[in-house]
């Protein structure tokens, strides 16, 4: 069952995020290193109204352990929602933002990031945890529930599809292309 991301979690939740960071190839995490990005991302959980700030990660545990993670938020907080991190990337000598592509679109909940922890994988946690996911979207009152995924991450868009989201569109994230998927909430 999801709840909200605890600072005791953030040794569980980096792992399954760097996952993501990884497939990703985001120019800045081979210019800067993953350790220090590590560092980065850490004091971020800190920050109310973050991407990646406690505030907007669920987890879903297994026996006491982070099995899943979520990152999610409604579209219009987009512009503003890496505002946050920007103090804490100058202290670290870190001119540019993490991301500066445009990932949803109006109307849309977001689903930012979405992970299982590695050892987790292949045993059908993903596609309990997002149908939970789902559920608690649909409550919130939201309409559309987006996501991003590669291209050539077939098991990932072979879940989103059993699941009945829809490609609607394509865009590049970085170097990577990525189908824009919606769910009809």
């Amino acid at each position: 069952m999801f709840r909200n991301a605890k600072e005791e979690d953030a040794d569980q939740i980096l792992p399954t995020l760097f996952q993501i960071f990884d497939e990703m190839e985001l120019d800045i995490f081979k210019e800067i290193g993953n350790d220090k990005m590590a560092q980065v991302i850490r004091e971020g959980f800190e920050l109310p109204q973050y991407r990646y700030g406690l505030d907007h990660i669920l987890v879903d545990e297994i026996n006491g352990k982070v099995a899943t993670i979520a990152v999610g938020y409604p579209e219009e907080q987009e512009d503003s929602i890496d505002d946050p991190l920007m103090k804490i990337l100058h202290k670290y000598g870190i001119k540019q933002s993490i991301f500066t592509d445009k990932e949803a679109w109006p109307g849309e909940w977001y689903l930012d990031s979405f992970a299982v922890a590695e050892d987790m994988q292949g045993k059908g946690v993903g596609t309990k945890s997002l149908e939970e996911l789902i559920t608690i979207v649909r409550g919130r009152g939201e309409k559309t529930m987006s996501l991003n995924v590669d291209v050539k991450n077939e098991p990932a868009k072979h879940l989103y599809d059993k699941l009945g989201f829809k490609k609607v569109g394509q865009l590049y994230i970085g170097d990577h292309l990525y189908d824009h998927m919606q769910l009809d909430l």
